[in-house]
């Protein structure tokens, strides 16, 4: 880190807690399988390209010999919290979804009307209940 003038403890203080998010965050969506694990490794990689941003800027100015321009940093200074934004939002859209339709299990038939519904199964057949006698 130091060849592009950034100091070891720097690094590490900025990429440490995303790098600890991702672990944590990975373990959980093993562990506990939400809805969309999709949408949350998404963000947890999104937050950790956010965090990682400025480092890949750096090196991309020192490598094109670019790094006197300051527009170049303002426009830097924007991107990465726009780029954690949609990191959050990604989380938020993964929390708040419904969990997706499952693919194998039975399904309501249409025109069908038993005690508690017809499934695909046994469309045929419906449940009759005794009639009260008395």
């Amino acid at each position: 880190m130091e060849a592009i003038g950034v100091p070891w403890f720097i690094a590490i203080r900025q990429l440490g807690p995303p790098l600890l998010l991702l672990a944590v965050g990975g373990a959980l969506v093993v562990w506990r399988r939400p809805a969309r694990p999709g949408l949350v490794w998404a963000a947890l990689a999104t937050q950790l390209v956010a965090a990682g941003l400025p480092y890949l800027w750096i090196t991309s100015q020192i490598l094109t010999d670019q790094a006197e321009k300051t527009v170049y940093g303002l426009v830097m200074t924007l991107l990465q919290p726009l780029v954690a934004m949609v990191a959050w939002a990604l989380l938020l859209v993964a929390a708040l979804a419904p969990p997706p339709a499952s693919v194998g299990g039975p399904r309501r038939v249409r025109g069908d009307r038993g005690a508690r519904g017809a499934t695909e199964e046994g469309a045929g057949e419906t449940e009759r209940t005794p009639e009260n006698i008395g």
